[in-house]
């Protein structure tokens, strides 16, 4: 059994490896013909033009102002959903508040997409008064959907394995309810909380099609109404235009090069859950 689970722990590292050196390796064909500081700086993506303009600026925008307004109403929402299902909630509401939870997560994204496109796309145009309601907003409102599964479940699993004997230790030295969960018991379930939010920016990162239906796919970099314009993200363009483009193109390259953006956004927002959790552990 040891060497099987060996056997299992470096085929995955050795996927991950593949899939790494791929990615990247067709990056850097990309990088042969068009410049390194041209693309990174590039404030526009016009594929269709001629010469063939590849501006990173616009995607990256548009994913991230997407994704912050997702973590925005989901992060606080999905904790104190969790606290409350571990917590507060009595046997029978907790149950029900769980197969909710789950049933929400077996939503399919194109589903929930078309009800954006549908139920919140009309409202926001008309309470904003925009051309459009097709906008960043609508995006993060759909992630945040999306993502609130995720943390919520494992929000709650970190929190429900809290050892009872604190609770208890607080609660004899005179802590209420509130209290205990606030000092104690959200504190010592920190790390499994944390991988839940990581979790859950994960799938707001990740998504595509629910995103590529609300947001208006305009390459564009917002102006001062970052929310309410029109966006477009990085997974958006890679499912748009890759099955459009020949192989071997600049333009294929390039798909391939914000792939690996999206790669290393991933990276770096792992490793600063890892330096949070660590600050955290040595704080305790």
């Amino acid at each position: 059994m040891k060497s099987l689970f060996l056997i299992g722990g470096i085929g995955t590292l050795l996927v991950l490896l593949l899939i790494c050196l791929f990615l990247f390796s067709e990056s850097f064909v990309f990088f042969k013909t068009y410049g390194f500081f041209d693309f990174i700086t590039g404030t526009e993506w016009k594929p269709g033009a001629n010469p063939e303009i590849f501006g990173l600026l616009p995607l990256l925008a548009g994913t991230l102002i997407v994704t912050a307004g997702a973590i925005i109403l989901a992060v606080p929402i999905g904790i104190l959903s969790a606290i409350y299902i571990a917590e507060l909630a009595g046997p029978k509401t907790a149950d029900i508040l769980k197969s909710a939870v789950e049933l929400l997560a077996g939503i399919p994204s194109v589903v929930l997409g078309f009800c954006g496109m549908v139920l919140l796309v009309p409202r926001i145009q008309e309470f904003f008064d925009l051309t459009t309601g097709q906008t960043a907003l609508a995006g993060s409102v759909i992630l945040a959907v999306m993502a609130l599964p995720t943390i919520i479940s494992v929000s709650e699993d970190a929190i429900s394995a809290v050892p009872a004997a604190l609770k208890q230790g607080s609660l004899a030295l005179g802590s209420n309810h509130w209290q205990t969960i606030r000092k104690v018991t959200v504190p010592a379930a920190f790390s499994g909380i944390t991988a839940a939010v990581i979790l859950g920016i994960g799938r707001a990162v990740g998504e595509t099609m629910a995103v590529m239906m609300v947001t208006g796919n305009m390459a564009i970099i917002p102006g001062s109404d970052l929310f309410l314009s029109s966006v477009r993200t990085i997974t958006a363009t890679i499912a748009l235009e890759m099955g459009e483009v020949a192989k071997g193109t600049e333009h294929y390259y390039a798909l391939f090069t914000i792939g690996a953006v999206l790669f290393l956004i991933t990276v770096g927002i792992n490793r600063i859950a890892e330096a949070v959790k660590k600050k955290h552990n040595q704080g305790i």
